[in-house]
């Protein structure tokens, strides 16, 4: 009998992992005549009874107490439960999402108060949010090609016009980061490719030389051209490619994390992603997709970054995935390398599996005049796995390719 655990102990196991040790043992050691029996009840029937129960985890379970608090307005039970819920590794964005859904069901006041609050809690556990101002010049402005299929289009800044390409699998949220650095002095345009993030899903299969052309109307419609186009991976396929078959709208060109052609051995490796797509959809393929965008050491030191690309992943429509396999599966562009007049910076991850160094060298070597550079600690997101990096290289580039970053 010395082993067993009655329900008060095993309703306490749930409460010490969902509050916290320090919190929970404080209320135990508080107790007194007067509310010990209250706190029993509570740690029976509410932290065994059901937290304990199996129809939802923990995760979920955090969740809809943070919308039932903000709702009610119990605050100093909302700050508990958001403090927990950061300490026990709930991603930032299911919070914030939480918190954007309630303000739909219970009011925009009340999710103002939440945010206010969620944001103290935060600053008080060390957690540091990047500013992402809302003012001029840094605010994203949110357009749509006129012509279709009709592509999203994100607009920010003053300047040098620059376009950000993003990777297979994500969209353009992948560059947030980056574009609100370079708005200070650039005019920077994202824009999901189609079959991705909010842009039109055609059926597909696509081919490379349509996802140029997306990318070509999206610069003729912006009427910025020519254009400091920044890609990576398929971003850095369309990028080569729209150097090639319109070089008037490229001023120049940054390729990262990318391959002007596959070998056969990776060709056959992508048919057998789509077959795994076809038949179990992108779940079928997000831990290994994800293992190829970040290193091990970066998916287990920067949770938050790697949970939202997944999320991003596994909201991608499966036809505008599929159909963007084939196109990128199948891209050559290794006889227009050598015609490619404007400047070129190619950057590689160390690390990266997806897109070896030796693909990035390869591009480099067929391009006049273009400069390579590899990331140390970087594998195929490399924006996301080093920043920093990844904006000096850029920035030493285009000072040294005007137009002036001041425009």
């Amino acid at each position: 009998m010395n082993d067993h655990q009655d329900d008060f102990d095993r309703g306490l196991v749930h409460r010490r992992e969902v509050l916290g040790d320090d919190w929970v043992q404080r209320s135990l050691e508080n107790a007194n005549s007067f509310n010990a029996e209250f706190q029993e009840l509570i740690t029976r029937h509410a932290w065994l009874d059901i937290w304990g129960r199996p129809g939802l985890d923990h995760r979920t379970r955090r969740l809809l107490v943070l919308a039932m608090t903000l709702a009610q307005g119990r605050w100093e039970e909302f700050d508990l439960h958001v403090r927990a819920a950061v300490q026990h590794g709930l991603a930032l964005d299911e919070i914030k999402e939480a918190l954007l859904q309630s303000a739909i069901y219970c009011g925009v006041p009340a999710a103002n108060t939440a945010f206010s609050r969620a944001v103290r809690v935060l600053r008080d556990l060390g957690v540091a949010l990047a500013p992402m101002p809302l003012a001029a010049p840094w605010r994203a402005e949110v357009h749509r090609t006129f012509s279709t299929p009709q592509l999203h289009l994100l607009r920010q800044g003053q300047g040098r016009p620059v376009v950000l390409s993003h990777a297979l699998g994500l969209d353009s949220h992948m560059w947030d980061p980056l574009a609100s650095s370079l708005a200070g002095d650039c005019e920077v345009l994202r824009y999901d490719h189609r079959g991705h993030g909010r842009s039109a899903v055609p059926a597909g299969p696509y081919a490379m030389d349509q996802l140029v052309a997306d990318a070509a109307r999206v610069v003729r419609e912006w009427g910025r051209g020519p254009v400091l186009w920044v890609g990576l991976s398929m971003g850095g396929m369309v990028g080569l490619g729209l150097a090639a078959r319109h070089p008037e709208l490229v001023q120049a060109l940054v390729v990262a994390n990318s391959t002007a052609c596959y070998p056969p051995a990776a060709r056959d490796a992508w048919q057998q992603r789509i077959d795994a797509v076809r038949q179990g959809g992108l779940a079928a393929v997000a831990e290994a997709v994800m293992a190829r965008y970040f290193h091990a050491g970066f998916l287990a030191g920067q949770p938050e970054v790697a949970a939202r690309a997944r999320a991003t992943l596994l909201a991608t429509d499966p036809v505008g995935y599929l159909g963007c396999c084939h196109a990128v599966a199948a891209v050559d562009w290794r006889a227009e390398l050598p015609g490619l007049k404007c400047p070129t910076l190619v950057l590689a991850g160390a690390l990266d599996a997806g897109a070896p160094p030796s693909m990035s060298e390869a591009i480099a070597a067929a391009i006049p005049g273009a400069r390579l550079e590899l990331m140390e600690g970087a594998s195929h997101i490399s924006v996301l796995e080093q920043p920093a990096a990844f904006e000096r290289l850029l920035r030493e580039f285009m000072l040294a390719h005007g137009p002036s970053v001041s425009g």
